[in-house]
């Protein structure tokens, strides 16, 4: 009799416990947003903080917001998703930011092991008029995160976002904030698909393992 009580005190113990196991293993990764940028004028600057705020908007999403100059290499590798920005110098990425890539070889030193390898990457940019090489700038970024095997996205724009902060459209506008914003939201929304496929690999390959 007293065996028997054992076994029913532990199916009724099992089936409490179980529901909370099943939730803990159910609940989504946390997804580490890295957003670096250079600005002068400070443009770039606000759009940037706009992408943060979108990639904010995803639960379970934390973000690092940094001019480049600033970042490490421990924040670099954390990071699910890097969404770099720049405004553009002569239809190109700032020296600045151009050095911060290089730094990703020289000084961090992300080759051979492409360390990062599977990261979302994501760019934008700002340029003082409507045709002045946004996209070439972005498409420059994005370049090298391919180089780097990095898993790109875009959003707010066919390349990524984009402002426009000289001529007719002094500063930047309202749109190009929604459009960084969801630039921000994308990137959240992939690395956090991305990183649960990834886990949910490794966690069937341990799973039939030896």
């Amino acid at each position: 009799m007293i065996q028997l009580w054992r076994v029913l005190l532990l199916c009724v113990s099992s089936l409490l416990v179980w529901p909370i196991i099943a939730q803990a293993a159910d609940d989504p990764p946390t997804i580490n947003v890295l957003v670096a940028y250079h600005s002068f004028s400070g443009h770039t600057e606000r759009m940037a903080e706009a992408i943060a705020e979108g990639a904010r908007s995803v639960s379970r999403t934390h973000v690092i917001l940094k001019r480049v100059g600033k970042v490490t290499a421990e924040e670099l590798f954390a990071a699910d998703a890097i969404v770099l920005g720049s405004p553009v110098y002569w239809s190109n990425m700032a020296g600045e930011m151009k050095a911060f890539i290089d730094d990703w070889q020289f000084k961090f030193g992300v080759f051979p092991e492409f360390k990062l390898k599977n990261k979302i990457g994501a760019a934008f940019a700002t340029g003082g008029q409507i045709s002045s090489g946004k996209e070439l700038t972005m498409l420059s970024i994005l370049a090298a995160m391919l180089g780097n095997q990095m898993i790109i996205v875009s959003g707010g724009g066919a390349f990524g976002a984009s402002a426009t902060t000289e001529g007719d459209s002094p500063g930047i506008d309202a749109q190009e904030l929604t459009g960084a914003r969801e630039l921000g939201r994308r990137v959240a929304d992939v690395a956090g698909a991305v990183k649960r496929g990834f886990e949910s690999l490794e966690s069937r390959a341990g799973l039939s393992g030896p």
